[in-house]
Parts: structure tokens; sequence; C-alpha cells
């Protein structure tokens, strides 16, 4: 009798192995943080302004102690929740002529989304830092009998250094106009999840992940 093939995770191809609090754990012992970038016109600036900016992009990179990530994604423009939103302000319209109005402008976004493929680019900094070589050196802290660090306590304290790391990304970034926020853990488990399924994620919305703070990858096999 043949052998049966044993079926292999997605989760054996993938370089993370949870996402809890924010951060992004990887296999390798290792934790991301991932920062939401806005962005700026640099080609409407006057020479003066870029300039500036130039220069503060320069001292910003020659102030960081540890490596950074930039990273650009373009998906297509999701115009689903905008086109709900009209619909239901059209149903309470009380004046007949804002109704056609909003119902031909309506109209208009469909025909136009069906047409073109709008595209919309987000940026982000990815911010990583690896606890292991600290690690190793704790052997000292235990040769002289001093109270051992737990694996919930190791991760709270490596988790404190990547987000002191974002803050301070975040604080260099502000004098050239750009603004950041931390993604929380439903807002990267939806980054991943269109990252790795940009067909499906524009057919299919992510299930409801509000609250969410476990094992990725343990909640998407359940969810399927």
């Amino acid at each position: 009798m043949a052998k049966k093939q044993k079926s292999h995770s997605t989760q054996k191809y993938l370089p993370f192995k949870a996402i809890k609090k924010g951060v992004v754990v990887m296999k390798d012992g290792s934790l991301k943080v991932i920062l939401m970038i806005n962005s700026i016109n640099f080609n409407l600036k006057s020479r003066d302004e870029q300039t500036a900016i130039l220069n503060s992009y320069k001292n910003f990179l020659n102030s960081l102690s540890f490596s950074i990530q930039v990273l650009v994604q373009s998906r297509t423009l999701d115009l689903d929740e905008y086109l709900n939103k009209l619909e239901l302000a059209r149903k309470k319209q009380t004046n007949e002529l804002l109704q056609l109005q909003t119902r031909e402008y309506t109209a208009f976004i469909k025909e136009l989304v069906g047409i073109a493929n709008i595209m919309s680019k987000t940026f982000y900094i990815v911010i990583s830092y690896n606890p292991q070589h600290q690690i190793r050196q704790g052997w000292l802290s235990r040769l002289f009998n001093k109270k051992p660090i737990t694996p919930a306590g190791r991760f709270e304290e490596a988790k404190d250094e990547a987000m002191r790391r974002a803050r301070l990304v975040a604080n260099g970034l502000s004098p050239m106009g750009l603004d950041s926020i931390l993604l929380n853990t439903e807002e990267l488990i939806d980054l991943f999840y269109t990252t790795y399924n940009p067909d499906i994620a524009r057919r299919q919305k992510l299930f409801n992940v509000s609250q969410v703070d476990t094992d990725i990858i343990t909640t998407l096999s359940q969810e399927r």
C-alpha cells in the first residue's frame, strides 16, 4: 500500500511565526514593528525646501544605530466601502435632485473603477530588533543568582526595545513633514494577508480580526 503523502502547511514557508501586541515575531527570534508613513510631493517643494528635506533625511539616517527597511506597497484601490456610504447617503436624501446627482456620481465611480485599474501606494518602515545576543549575554546574571527572565518577560523587554526604536524613527521623520502611525495587530494581519494573497484579497475580505492578539498562523488555519 502506498504511503499517504503528508500535506505541508503554508506556515512552513513563511518567515514569521506569530503576531501579537502589535509585534511580528520572526522564526529566528527577532521582532519587527512596522510604521505606516504618509507621503509628500517632493517636486512641488521649493528648492530651499527640497534642500532642507534632504538634509533632514541625511541627518535622520546618520542618527540611527540600527537598520531599517523601507517598503512601498501598491494595491488596487478598494472603493467598496466608499460606494456603500454613497448609497446610504442617497437613500437618506429627501431632495430628489440630490438623490439623482448622488446616483449618477455613484454610477460614474463604478464605471471608472471598471475601466481603469486605479492603484494606491502605501509606504512603510520596518524596524527590527533581535534580542538573541542579549539572551546569550545573560549567563552572567544566572551565575550570580539573579532572578531569571521568563520567556514572557523576555518578550516584553524585547517589545519595549522595538517600540523605543519605532519612536526614534517616528521622531526623526517628523521634521520632514512625514507623519507615521504604528500598525497594531489587526492592521499587521491585514497587511500580510493582502501581501501574500493579492488576488484573493481583492475578491474576498479578510475575516473580522478586531481585538486579535494571537498566533496569526493558528488563527488563519482555524478560519479555513
